[in-house]
């Protein structure tokens, strides 16, 4: 028998934004990250792309055409440039956009690149104008200029550089200007995985925590993780938890469910959030259309996470869609919450 514990309590273990992580969900995340390309999980076509692409540089002895990752945030984009890396037998510089924040602050990263190295740039869309412009050279002709002086003694000086990879990363490639994102030679999208990828992974980091996990435990965890590895190891971290504390320290269908409902994670991986979304469109705004700093303000979240973090799944599991007044809730939603759906006028449908 099993103690309700945590009842009520604010979620965000579903929030897997990068600036969401601990020092300790880092670390885990780096211990169980696949170095190896055969070693990742999902993404078969982009797997398969990403392998030919990988041998026919090393074949030619060059360096691989500059790569753009882009989807919703934990499905990877992160671990795939440091396997490019690892399969070129190069090494990986990696910085994000908001950390370089002047041209002088790249040219020190590009200077110090070895032959066909790789510089990860994460969260690329959030580099500024100046620094993105000059980037352009560096990433099509493999040189950049430096200022030397200031004022009349001012004078540019142009820098050879190694030939290296950029691997760009964004959850919102929307944002990226045509010049930039025509200088990838290739752009892939990462999609949200499969129960049954996500219970692979669930049952290889478990094996790696030294934890017993059931299988059908697996498949729950799985089930309830939006599609997404990186919630997927974060609930396993919890639950294992729980069933240390509650349990004998297996993992067992039992424990599982237990935990994730004290986690406020209901069964089709929506939590506390997720729900406060729909409501908020049904129940104040008569199921939209509805704009999204307005959704922001009904429920306290900043726009920004909603739309990268909540709302991608919301769409892909059919709860929400998007039109062009605004964000409209889905009769799947209705029935999800257990509202009475509305026609036009505003009062409940004949057919609800």
């Amino acid at each position: 028998m099993y103690f309700v514990v945590l009842k009520g309590m604010a979620n965000d273990n579903l929030n897997n934004a990068p600036e969401n992580l601990s020092p300790a969900d880092k670390e885990f995340e780096n211990t169980i990250r696949p170095k190896e390309i055969d070693e990742f999980s999902g993404q078969p076509q982009l797997i398969e792309n990403l392998t030919i692409f990988i041998k026919a540089a090393k074949l030619r002895g060059e360096a691989l055409d500059h790569i753009l990752f882009h989807g919703p945030p934990g499905l990877g984009k992160t671990t795939l440039s440091r396997i490019v890396a690892n399969e070129l037998g190069v090494s990986i510089k990696e910085t994000s956009g908001p950390v370089i924040e002047k041209p002088g602050d790249l040219a020190g990263l590009l200077t110090n690149l070895q032959p066909n190295d790789v510089l990860f740039i994460d969260e690329i869309h959030r580099l500024s104008t100046v620094v993105e412009e000059y980037l352009y050279a560096a990433m099509e002709d493999f040189r950049i200029d430096i200022m030397i002086d200031s004022g009349p003694n001012a004078r540019s000086i142009q820098i050879n550089l190694n030939p290296f990879t950029l691997v760009g990363a964004t959850t919102r490639s929307g944002l990226l200007t045509a010049p930039l994102l025509s200088r990838f030679g290739i752009k892939s999208r990462l999609e949200y995985y499969q129960a049954d990828t996500l219970k692979k992974i669930i049952e290889r980091s478990a094996t790696i925590l030294n934890t017993e996990i059931s299988s059908d435990a697996a498949g729950e965890i799985a089930r309830r993780s939006r599609g997404t590895p990186r919630i997927a190891n974060g609930l396993l971290r919890r639950v294992r938890d729980f069933a240390q504390v509650l349990n004998d320290g297996t993992i067992d269908l039992g424990i599982t469910q237990h935990a994730l409902k004290a986690l406020n994670v209901d069964e089709h991986g929506l939590d506390e959030m997720d729900n406060r979304i729909l409501a908020a469109i049904i129940d104040k705004f008569k199921g939209g259309p509805v704009g999204l700093t307005t959704i922001a303000t009904a429920v306290g979240e900043e726009s920004g996470t909603i739309e990268e973090v909540y709302e991608p799944f919301l769409i892909q599991e059919g709860f929400l869609q998007r039109t062009p007044r605004g964000r409209e809730a889905t009769l799947k939603a209705y029935n999800h919450l257990g509202r009475e759906t509305l026609n036009r006028g505003g009062s409940p449908s004949l057919f609800s």
